[in-house]
Formats: structure tokens, C-alpha cells, sequence
């Protein structure tokens, strides 16, 4: 069976302190990439194969438009994002559907309950019920079925490998990552996902994040939009106060978590860091990421300081802070 790398071929990336009490440890795997692509810090296995989950999503866009969906700005940023649901995340996945001629009843992706705490309670109010507009990855499929309405290909069946939408992406990834994909998983959303190396992803990941809408090639000319688009509406990856957006905000570095523990960054100057929390932990990986920039001279150590009061980082005893989860290097 396909796997993931071993306990054994991990290194400890992060730990959780209690009143002084280091009280959990979590593992994994990392590779930072300098401005020009050449590695720098390798932790654990960075060749096994791991699932990007939703660290694919930039990966994603920028095939669907390379596939002739019309995408900028905030729609752009939304077909990169793990959104939280919000009315107005909602209201720019619609105008990319209402964009293609379609509405969210072609969206293939499961019903959800939107991420932000807020826009929850104000549904259950109502009365509403899970959306599939709602879910966290509705922009990434209204991408998908506005690619397809361009190229002229059914909207039917657009999660399905084998279509050509999905054949589309994955010749586009395996163009980035360097790489022939040889499993494809199911995401959570529905939509495929594809295996591959921290080193593969770290490369592909690079080559968004470093390009220029200036290039003589047509993809990294797309590419330097699409990193544009998500700088300039940190809003629509994330939402307020998430990891992400938060990230985005303050440091300008482009930035994309998955689930299971997987996290991408690219800082302004172009150094890249991936990684992998082996136990799929989420609570990590933005801290962990931050300091590998920071150690690699990509951010000032004040600037990350700052940020990292403004993410989820600290541990409570009795209503109290007595803690924090913070990196183990």
C-alpha cells in the first residue's frame, strides 16, 4: 500500500508547553528552498510521497486558468482559498458561477457548515441547513466548472479522474513538481489529489510564488497573477483572523495550509518552506513554517514575533495562558 514517510523518518518539528511541561511533541518532515530554488534546510524525508490536500489549491487555479476560466482578483483568490464560509466568500464563489452560467446546484463538492463561527450560529438561527456554496473548497469546484465551460468540456462528471478538466490539472502539476503522478486520491471535497514528494512540492510551489507577470511564458505569467491576486485579498484564503489570511496580511508572504498538517509559504524574497506534521496536526505548521523563514533571514525575527500574537498559539490552564506551542528549533 502507498504510504506517507515513517515516525522513524521524521524529526521533531514543534512541541506544546504546559506551566513549563513539555507536554506533547509533534514530528514531521520540511525542505526550504532560497530565492532560487536551491535547498537550504532539509528536515526528515522530504522524498516520500505525501497528499498536498489543500496546498494543491494554487497548483489547481492556476491550471484552470491556463484552461481559459476567467479569473482575477477576489475571484482568483477564492479558487486558490480553504474559505470560511463568510457571505462574502459565498457572494464571490456565486459571481464566478453566475461568470460560467451556472449555479451552485452544479457544485459536486458535499454540503458543510461554514467554517466562521459567526455565520454558523446566524444560519442555525435561520433554520438553514449544510450548503455545498458554504464548504470550504466551493471556490476551488466553481473554478473547476468555470475552466470546463471555457475549454468547452461537460460540467458532468468534473471530479472524476478521468475527465479531461482533471487530466488538464494533472498534466499541468506534474509539469511543476517535476514529477509523474503515479497515485490519485479522493480530497475531502471530492476532487482528486494527487501524491508527491515535499520536494516536488516545495519546487512547483517556488516556481508560483517567484514568477512574474512580465514572463515570456504564458504560465508563469498566470502564475505571477495569481500570487498578486491572493496578496492583495488575504481575505479570500482563509478568513478573518485565520492562520492564512493572517500571514498573508501582516508579512506579505504567500501562504496555503492543507488539511493533515501540510503547509506551503513563499516570502517575498522567494525562499520557500513545506512541510508535513506526520500526525496530520493543524495547530503547528503555520508557526513551524514561520520560524523556518525567519532562521533562513526571508522574515526579521520582530515581524514574525509580532504575527504570532495574533494566531492560536497559546495554551490555557484554569482560563488562564500557561502555555504555548511553539517551534522545537
Amino acid at each position: 500500500m502507498p504510504q506517507t514517510f515513517t515516525a522513524a523518518d521524521a524529526v521533531e518539528l514543534a512541541v506544546v508547553e504546559r506551566s513549563g511541561f513539555v507536554e506533547s511533541r509533534h514530528i514531521g518532515s520540511a525542505l526550504v528552498l532560497d530565492p532560487d530554488g536551491i535547498e537550504g534546510q532539509r528536515l526528515g524525508d522530504v522524498e516520500a510521497p505525501i497528499l498536498p490536500r489543500s496546498s494543491l489549491k494554487p497548483l489547481q487555479a492556476l491550471a484552470c486558468l491556463t484552461a481559459g476560466a476567467a479569473l482575477d482578483g477576489e475571484r482568483l483568490g477564492l479558487a486558490t482559498a480553504s474559505h470560511s464560509g463568510t457571505d462574502r466568500h459565498v457572494a464571490v464563489v456565486r459571481d464566478i458561477l453566475d461568470s460560467a452560467g451556472l449555479d451552485e446546484r452544479a457544485l459536486a463538492c458535499p454540503p458543510a457548515w461554514p467554517g466562521d463561527t459567526a455565520t454558523r450560529d446566524a444560519m442555525v438561527r435561520e433554520g438553514a441547513e449544510p450548503q455545498r456554496i458554504r464548504m470550504n473548497c466551493s471556490g476551488k469546484h466553481a473554478a473547476m466548472l468555470a475552466a470546463c465551460v471555457a475549454s468547452g468540456w461537460s460540467t458532468d462528471g468534473y471530479l472524476d479522474p478521468a475527465h479531461p478538466l482533471q487530466l488538464h490539472i494533472r498534466e499541468v502539476v506534474e509539469r511543476l513538481i517535476g514529477q509523474k503522478v503515479s497515485v490519485i486520491a479522493v480530497d475531502g471535497c471530492g476532487a482528486p489529489v494527487p501524491a508527491m514528494s515535499l520536494t516536488g512540492l516545495a519546487k512547483a510551489v517556488h516556481r508560483i510564488g517567484t514568477s512574474s507577470e512580465r514572463s515570456p511564458f504564458a504560465l508563469h505569467r498566470s502564475a505571477g497573477t495569481l500570487v498578486r491576486a491572493v496578496r492583495e485579498n488575504p481575505w479570500t484564503i482563509d478568513g478573518p483572523g485565520r492562520d492564512d489570511t493572517v500571514v498573508i496580511e501582516r508579512l506579505g508572504v504567500f501562504a496555503k495550509g492543507g488539511a493533515e498538517g501540510v503547509q506551503i509559504m513563499v516570502a517575498p524574497n522567494g525562499t520557500t518552506v513545506v512541510l508535513k506534521t506526520l500526525d496530520g496536526s493543524m495547530r503547528a505548521r503555520t508557526v513551524v513554517a514561520l520560524r523556518l523563514l525567519e532562521l533562513s533571514g526571508a522574515l526579521s525575527a520582530a515581524d514574525v514575533a509580532a504575527t504570532l500574537q495574533e494566531l492560536t498559539l497559546t495554551i490555557t490552564g484554569g482560563g488562564k495562558d500557561v502555555g504555548a506551542i511553539r517551534p522545537a528549533f
